[in-house]
């Protein structure tokens, strides 16, 4: 049984759900990814002083200046995901891993990269100590994906882009969905549904208005000069 405290992160996003199902147009979200944020332990994702806030329904601080997001989202954005326990998934942006472990239980394996080496090893500490057996995480730049394993059947974006990478499209198979949040700090972010079509187009649908730490690394930074060109 989950204790007090998760129980009542699960009201808090079944409540916030409801509240902006006219936004995203969802009241209620899938019961497995539910159960999945009731099976895994937050606190365990967050700096020691701050656990006792760890079920609360906001983003905490983590080490380099990054952020673990408010539960609802986590929660949000995995059941925009439709994962099902056969699907291969990409996180780019592993933080602390807590969006990682959510998803690891519901997916059949899951590869997450993260530009920051200190968060990725600390990661992948984490969850191979937690038990979290079918993610791999490796440190790099997430804006190009990673080839050898795609192509994907979901991919996660856990920090805002300025654009949709072009890699991660090329890596989504057909009919997979890209969950990313695009925008600039401060100046308006949305939360962004993309589905692949056969002919490789992309059907795309905003979501949500959010605020992410931005998304960045060389090839970002490359897309975004190209953009702008």
């Amino acid at each position: 049984m989950a204790g007090p405290d998760i129980q009542e992160m699960l009201r808090t996003i079944e409540n916030e759900t409801r509240a902006t199902q006219w936004i995203t147009g969802r009241s209620t979200l899938r019961p497995e990814v539910l159960a999945a944020m009731a099976r895994v332990p937050r606190d365990q994702f967050v700096p020691s002083p701050l656990r006792r806030h760890a079920y609360a329904n906001t983003p905490l601080p983590i080490d380099n200046g990054q952020t673990i997001s408010q539960p609802f989202i986590v929660a949000l954005m995995t059941d925009l995901l439709c994962p099902d326990p056969d699907d291969v998934m990409l996180e780019v942006g592993a933080g602390s891993g807590y969006q990682a472990a959510v998803l690891s239980r519901l997916v059949r394996k899951l590869y997450s990269v993260e530009i920051i080496p200190g968060l990725a090893r600390q990661a992948a500490d984490r969850l191979r100590d937690l038990g979290y057996d079918n993610v791999e995480v490796r440190q790099g730049d997430g804006y190009h994906g990673w080839l050898e394993h795609a192509p994907f059947d979901g991919i996660i974006v856990t920090a805002a882009a300025n654009h949709v990478p072009k890699p991660l499209q090329a890596q989504l198979r057909t009919g997979g969905i890209l969950v990313i949040p695009v925008g600039l700090p401060r100046q308006g972010q949305e939360l962004l549904v993309l589905e692949k079509e056969a002919n490789g187009s992309f059907r795309r649908r905003d979501v949500l208005s959010v605020a992410f730490v931005p998304l960045t690394g060389p090839g970002h930074e490359a897309g975004q000069s190209s953009a702008k060109r």
